[in-house]
């Protein structure tokens, strides 16, 4: 069953899904056009999973679930994920192919639209300046609707980013 993000507890459960481009604002709304009704009807042994899915910063799609109404079980998660490859290829077209299983660093600087960096390119990008420890990253690896609205922009040394300043700290020194 479908429900508004905003009404989910905040111990809700929440998966991010980080598309490799930028999403256009038709895609952003087809993506809903098609969360919506795959939600209304996603389940887990049969009872029906309380969820929500936002699409954030024409970037990330935000899949939550309330794990207190039913526990979603590795089949239904398994759903979600095709549910999310399937968007990915029906969006693929003229602005390229759309991944939402990217993990390449996803950063926003200076205030600008969000801009990611492959994993190979990271180490360089760090060398260049380009990323410091103070660069703000969205964080994928939030695990709560609570996580996701303290803890979605932190500094690049507050998360898994922070190994690559170590080696340019110890480098500097």
């Amino acid at each position: 069953m479908y429900v508004d993000f905003d009404k989910l507890p905040d111990n809700a459960r929440v998966w991010v899904y980080q598309a490799n481009r930028s999403l256009t604002d038709s895609e952003v709304k087809a993506i809903e056009e098609i969360l919506r009704p795959a939600l209304e009807q996603w389940a887990a042994h049969g009872q029906p999973l309380l969820a929500s899915a936002r699409v954030v910063e024409n970037r990330f799609i935000v899949l939550s679930v309330d794990e207190g109404y039913s526990l979603p079980s590795g089949c239904s998660i398994d759903s979600s994920v095709r549910t999310i490859q399937k968007i990915g290829s029906q969006l693929s077209d003229n602005n390229g192919s759309v991944d939402f299983f990217d993990r390449s660093a996803a950063v926003r600087l200076s205030d600008g639209p969000v801009q990611t960096f492959a994993l190979p390119a990271i180490k360089s990008a760090v060398n260049e300046g380009l990323l410091t420890p103070e660069t703000i990253v969205f964080n994928t690896l939030v695990q709560t609707k609570a996580d996701f609205m303290t803890n979605w922009h932190i500094k690049a040394a507050d998360s898994w980013l922070k190994r690559y300043f170590k080696s340019i700290l110890l480098i500097s020194e």
